[in-house]
């Protein structure tokens, strides 16, 4: 099932400060990480309350692809060094594993999101919530087969909505294969060839950032978006409301995350900066909004290019945001720390 392609983790990623050897309260994610192997053919379905699954996507032929600033490759091991001091809001019942990588060298594209697909199909069969970290934002058209793949075993006619926060559609046109700008546009056709309902929302979109072709693209697919300058204006409660028509129309919602969607001020090291963009706080509460829905199914963080990243800061975002993706799935199931 697996190539050369794929690689279980360094190990040696996850180190970080010691406070205590055995009190839980005090562990930090690297004291309590556990790894797995998805080659093997003998792993056993995840039997507790509540587990996470983190898989990296070292990949970013799609930016170059699209002519951005390569680098995001790098981004799983440098998000990794980030996630490995946080601390455990959670009771031992959670667990979280990491997977490992799903590699570019050597093969095209098309093969690296293949893989990457076979991956996420393998965690969710685990009873595992992927979290993949990208690679360029190409990750999320390998992410997506996964998804659907998983789905197909169990439902006739998946229902998925994509929510993506992102300051590109990415919504282009494909004659000559995909790359980081065309992922939304191959997943609508997917959809169409499968006779499934394209249901995606993008959110924090910039003008400046898209043509208008890409705008009527959007239209005539039936994209719904909202614009940053609007995300900024816009009383927070109607912003809810739409992102919650948009989740109760759905039965799984696939949530992804363009770094560039942020201002670079927030987030330096990506493919695109952004001079204007989201605040990373906002961006928190409307992913713990979406969370609470209980339909998320999966989620990736994508476009991290740590050789953009002055001291780090870009990869210690991605950090804050998977933080609070755990913990409010924690939360949902009665699994935090209360003090």
């Amino acid at each position: 099932m697996f190539s050369n392609n794929y690689a279980v983790v360094d190990k040696d990623v996850w180190k970080g400060r010691i406070d205590s050897e055995n009190n839980f309260d005090a562990f930090r994610w690297h004291q309590m990480i556990e790894f797995i192997d998805l080659s093997q053919n003998d792993l056993q379905v995840f039997k507790g309350k509540l587990g996470f699954c983190i898989i990296g996507f070292c990949c970013d032929a799609g930016i170059q692809i699209n002519k951005g600033r390569f680098g995001a490759a790098n981004a799983p091991h440098s998000i990794r060094k980030e996630l490995a001091n946080l601390p455990c809001w959670f009771n031992q019942e959670v667990k979280i594993f990491d997977a490992g990588d799903i590699l570019s060298d050597n093969c095209t594209l098309e093969e690296s999101q293949a893989l990457l697909a076979k991956a996420v199909q393998k965690i969710l069969n685990l009873s595992l919530f992927p979290i993949v970290l990208g690679g360029g934002h190409e990750v999320a058209f390998g992410h997506y087969n996964g998804i659907l793949n998983y789905l197909y075993q169990k439902e006739s006619k998946p229902k998925i909505g994509i929510i993506n926060f992102d300051a590109h559609f990415d919504l282009r046109p494909y004659p000559n294969g995909g790359s980081s700008g065309t992922m939304f546009r191959q997943i609508a056709d997917i959809c169409s060839d499968k006779e499934l309902e394209y249901s995606y929302m993008c959110v924090g979109v910039q003008k400046y950032s898209n043509t208008v072709d890409l705008f009527k693209t959007a239209k005539n697919l039936g994209v719904e978006y909202i614009l940053e300058k609007d995300i900024s204006i816009s009383d927070e409660w109607s912003l809810m409301e739409k992102f919650n028509n948009f989740i109760n129309s759905q039965d799984h919602i696939y949530i992804t995350i363009c770094s560039d969607v942020f201002s670079s001020a927030f987030a330096p090291g990506v493919s695109s900066p952004q001079p204007l963009g989201l605040d990373p706080e906002t961006v928190l509460k409307f992913l713990k909004y979406m969370f609470k829905s209980n339909k998320v199914v999966s989620f990736d963080i994508a476009e991290v290019a740590p050789r953009f990243d002055q001291d780090n800061t870009t990869s210690n975002l991605a950090k804050v945001l998977i933080f609070a993706v755990v913990n409010t799935l924690c939360q949902i199931n009665n699994l935090s720390v209360h003090i």
